[in-house]
């Protein structure tokens, strides 16, 4: 990268370089990082701390890897239920030995995500392409067909109609006789992100933070091991952010959610326990890591500080890490068996309490068995064969990991407080400012891409043998949609109309009522209505959003 300015545009160190609009110098030293203006009266070693207290940059748990692995949680999901049921198997056998916990993660195609059923006019062409098709309980009972859903953690990615793709897994949870105590995972459930980067959101932005309060507070009546909503920067990074701006955006996030539950009344230590997070980790190897401890010290004082919860549980940032999609390349494929490793170890020196790792063929298709097999043992051998696990924060201490820490929290920080001033998250997407921020970040990056000053091996360097084809690549065929739709039809013929016609009218009642939706969309599950029945009940009375003349 070229030479370094610092924010104002001051060159403070002709040698150093720039980083994410911060400074990297050429060594770093012991009085390194004390000069920053960090939000909290604490002295460096303050900062620091220890492992498993308080303000938890060292890790949230005192022995983190050394008493229990990261949980190796892959994600999955392509084609009909049946598909993907047949995945998590095969990644459920290939995780046996380990010491860590397996997960699974739940990829939904992009009806699903819009809330569309797989024979909406709109999803033709779509169903089951980049994600698994669900519209109804019975795709449900297919998808984790099998599968001891109250033994294994089950993570669903997906936002807009999280609600009801969460009221279809409880629902059919309850019909297996599973006890809703018992079952644990992760929703993902962050609508707000969808507004600054991925789109996939259906109701304006007051509603659909109203009904991500919804399952926070249903999940903190009946679902003791479930976590309502995993704050997602992940996609804020994929779209192009710097890594400070995903760590800014991504708690400023968190604590919009927080705000709008205590404005419903709701008890701080009755649900801040259960909030997660999910971040991107990208190629800068220590910014990464970096990345992390310093978002745990953030969210700490936020927690204690700014929102007085006493719990200390709830101060607690616990974190899942994916590998970076977006610095995946299509060129020389298996160079991404490295990039991903790479990123992987950052996640895990930056403290993640779970990790998904990409396969190598992701910007090709749907990744195949191979390639997950692939992705699964990079984790493994990250696991058992580096030694990663048998120290806690063993970059602790580090003069440059400390300094870059204190100046991302410094630098993410200032950032909040900027957010804080528009009006917080809802005030900030009607102006339309994460998307500015954002994509004046990506156009800097592409800038950078284009004057040689960023490297990427196979795509502005290295490129001998960008020719070869050296992966295979999963096909969908159309029968896959065929056969959705099919079944779709069947269940809707089956079903008791009347009673469907009843949970639906149920639904827009709580909305108009500003009731929680959460009962009443179970119910509706049970009545065997369909994914987008229930998302257009509550379209009626929340109406659609399509973004203001900004966007």
């Amino acid at each position: 990268m070229s030479n370094a300015a610092t924010q104002d545009g001051r060159h403070a160190d002709p040698e150093a370089v720039t980083l994410s609009g911060y400074e990297i110098k050429p060594l770093y030293g012991p009085k390194d990082g004390q000069s920053v203006d960090v939000a909290h009266p604490l002295t460096p070693d303050a900062r620091i701390g220890e492992p498993g207290k308080f303000p938890y940059t060292r890790g949230i748990h005192k022995s983190m890897y050394r008493a229990r692995l990261w949980t190796m949680r892959q994600f999955a999901g392509f084609g009909s239920a049946d598909d993907t049921n047949k995945r998590f198997k095969y990644l459920l056998e290939n995780a046996k030995g380990t010491k860590a916990n397996t997960g699974l993660s739940t990829a939904f195609d992009l009806p699903t995500l819009m809330g569309r059923d797989s024979d909406d006019p709109l999803s033709e062409g779509e169903v089951g392409r980049c994600g698994v098709a669900i519209s109804t309980i019975d795709d449900m009972h297919r998808l984790y067909a099998d599968i001891p859903i109250g033994e294994v953690t089950v993570s669903q990615t997906i936002n807009g109609p999280a609600c009801v793709i969460w009221a279809l897994y409880l629902a059919h949870a309850k019909e297996r006789g599973v006890p809703w105590t018992s079952i644990g995972g992760t929703l993902q459930n962050d609508i707000l992100k969808e507004f600054h980067a991925q789109n996939e959101f259906i109701y304006p932005p007051e509603a659909s933070v109203k009904l991500v309060v919804d399952t926070i507070e249903f999940a903190s009546l009946h679902l003791p091991k479930w976590n309502s909503v995993s704050v997602s920067g992940y996609h804020i990074r994929e779209a192009g952010s710097t890594a400070t701006q995903e760590l800014a955006f991504t708690l400023r996030d968190g604590m919009e959610y927080v705000e709008w539950c205590l404005k419903r009344g709701l008890d701080i230590d009755s649900f801040a326990p259960r909030l997660s997070f999910f971040f991107n980790s990208h190629n800068e190897f220590f910014e990464e890591i970096c990345k992390l401890r310093a978002a745990r010290r953030i969210w700490a004082h936020a927690m204690r500080d700014r929102y007085g919860a006493k719990n200390e549980r709830s101060w607690l940032m616990r974190t899942h890490v994916q590998t970076a999609g977006c610095s995946l390349t299509e060129q020389q494929p298996l160079n991404n068996v490295v990039r991903v490793a790479f990123q992987a170890m950052a996640g895990v020196l930056g403290g993640c309490q779970s990790l998904h790792t990409d396969s190598m063929d992701e910007t090709l298709g749907l990744p195949t068995e191979t390639a997950v097999r692939v992705a699964l043992r990079t984790q493994q051998i990250l696991a058992h064969e580096t030694g990663v696990h048998r120290t806690v924060d063993p970059l602790g201490g580090s003069w440059y990991v400390e300094a870059l820490t204190d100046q991302m929290e410094s630098d993410a920080n200032d950032l909040i407080r900027e957010i804080d001033e528009i009006g917080g998250v809802v005030g900030g997407i009607h102006k339309g400012y994460f998307r500015r921020a954002i994509a004046e970040a990506s156009y800097r990056v592409g800038q950078e891409m284009e004057a040689g000053d960023r490297i990427t091996v196979g795509v502005n360097a290295y490129t001998d043998g960008n020719e070869d084809h050296q992966v295979e690549i999963l096909q969908i065929p159309h029968e896959v949609e065929t056969t959705q739709c099919q079944r779709l039809a069947e269940f809707r013929k089956k079903r008791d109309a009347q009673a469907v016609s009843t949970a639906l009218s149920a639904i827009r009642t709580a909305a108009k009522r500003d009731e929680n939706v959460m009962p009443y969309l179970v119910e509706a599950s049970l009545a065997r209505c369909t994914l987008g029945e229930m998302v257009n009940a509550m379209a009626d009375v929340f109406g659609r959003y399509g973004g203001g003349p900004e966007w």
